[in-house]
Formats: structure tokens, sequence, C-alpha cells
């Protein structure tokens, strides 16, 4: 594993379980007083037990809740009681689930960190991860872990590797109380709690043979991620031959997205080209 001394912390990510939507509530209450229900976003099936107002999915107890919970919330149970997977200082950031049983987003400020409409967010992920043509034996870094799905996807697809940096600890806290996260403590996975911009820089030349930058949209407070300097580390860290996936999304107008092609360019990067089902741009490190 790499060290970077004091730059960034290494985090060592544990599942804060249980965690279930109103959908799933729903069905737990339907199940009482013994039975099963699909729980965790429908990702498995608990044993239900109720006795009162106390609710028992596979031993972890709850009050029951008063009113009705909203449907794609999460909600994890801390010291008995259900409490909505959010975070208010700082900006408002929750984990929302789409619809029941799709794969949950970050919602920061009202903005989804995935697409939401046509397509969900694993299979939005997954158009990522292809489009930077992961494979076995690729060592990746992901420069804005998020949820972690890049991480988590490009492991299942046989990466032996990867790095993945992530800012924001309220985002690491709400990933430990997402179902869909927890593949995150797979030991080829390495979580790096801090600013990647900075931290890129002391990360050894040609370290990775993809790098997939998904970073949140264009703005003044994150104008860094966007930069030629940043492009420049990113060139520097792949292999020659190596693959770079940049995310952008479809900004208002045009000029955002010609000026990201022209700074990767002006990096050193060659076959610099849109890829539309994933919404960024594909370049390579010439050999």
């Amino acid at each position: 594993m790499l060290t970077l001394g004091l730059l960034v912390e290494i985090f060592e990510y544990r599942y804060a379980g249980l965690v279930l939507t109103g959908w799933d509530v729903e069905r737990v209450l339907s199940a009482c007083p013994r039975g099963e229900a699909l729980v965790e976003n429908r990702s498995r099936t608990a044993r239900v037990e109720c006795n009162g107002d106390t609710i028992c999915v596979d031993s972890v107890c709850f009050e029951r809740p008063v009113e009705r919970l909203e449907p794609g919330m999460l909600y994890w149970v801390w010291r008995g009681s259900l409490r909505p997977v959010e975070a208010r200082d700082g900006g408002y950031l929750r984990l929302r689930a789409p619809g029941d049983g799709v794969t949950t987003t970050l919602e920061i400020d009202g903005v989804h960190m995935h697409r939401v409409e046509g397509v969900d967010p694993w299979t939005d992920t997954l158009s990522k991860v292809r489009a930077a043509r992961v494979r076995r034996g690729d060592v990746v870094l992901d420069t804005c872990m998020g949820l972690g799905y890049t991480a988590i996807a490009s492991v299942l697809r046989g990466a032996r590797r990867v790095d993945t940096f992530e800012v924001d600890e309220r985002v690491i806290w709400a990933a430990e109380r997402n179902p869909h996260s927890r593949l995150l403590d797979a030991p080829n996975i390495h979580i790096f709690h801090g600013d990647v911009t900075e931290a890129v820089r002391r990360l050894p030349d040609e370290e990775y043979t993809v790098v997939i930058h998904d970073p949140p949209r264009f703005s003044r407070s994150t104008g860094d991620l966007y930069s030629l300097e940043f492009y420049q580390e990113l060139y520097r860290v792949l292999r020659l031959g190596g693959r770079l996936f940049h995310y952008t999304g479809r900004p208002h107008g045009g000029r955002i997205l010609q000026g990201i092609a022209r700074r990767l360019q002006q990096a050193g990067f060659v076959r610099v080209r849109w890829v539309e089902e994933a919404q960024g741009f594909i370049a390579v490190k010439p050999r």
C-alpha cells in the first residue's frame, strides 16, 4: 500500500449497518410479529421480530417509528431509533434511493452525485469504468471516491488494486452507512482521506495503468480538479499507454468541455475523445 505521510489519512472502511430505506421499513412492519423481509434497499433478506413498539431485524432492535418515513430516504439504527443518513454542517448531505431496490445516490445541497434521470447510479458507474477499459490486473487511481462505486466496479472487473481519495469526511461517513458501499472493505481497495489535488504530487511516477477522474461539477470551488496543473499530475502518475477517463457531464454551454479537452491535450494526453454513454472524455498517455 502507498503511504503518503501526514498529507492524507489511510481510512479503514467499516459498514455501520443496519440501514433501511422507508420502503424497507414498510416491509419490516408488514412482517411483524415474526417473519422475513427484504432490507437494506432490497439487498438481502432478514429475520424480523416485533414485540410491542420494539422492532428487531436480525437482532438489531429499534423503536417503531411514529410516522410513516420518507420512502427514498435511508435510515440507520442509532441508540435504538431510526435516524436519517444526513448531515447538515457545511451544507446539506443525504443518502437517497431513486427507487425501491435502486442503487443509492449521494445528494449534496440538492445536487445528485450520480446521474439518476434515465439511468441508475450503478449503471452510471459501470459506463465510466467501461469507458476507462478497466481490466484484470489494472492498478487504478480513483480521484474522487464518493460512495465508492467506481472503486468497487473496478475491482469487480479484475483490477489488482484501486487507490481512492475522498476529501469530505461527511461523504466517508455516508459511505459507511450505505448498503451498496459495503464492498469498500475489499483488501485491494485503499481509501485515503485527503485532498487529491495535493496528495497527487506525492504519488510515484507511472504508478497506475488507469485513472478515473469523476469530480464534482465544475465550479469556482472545484476548479483545481479541472486545472492544467492537476491534469499534468494525472499524466505523470499514469504508465505509458495508460488510460484516463474524465467524467464531466454536460455543463451548460460547450466552452467548458472545449477547455477541458484542450487542457488534457496540453498536459500531454493523446486520442482525447468524448464518450457519450459515459458523458466524459477518454484519453491516453502515449507510449
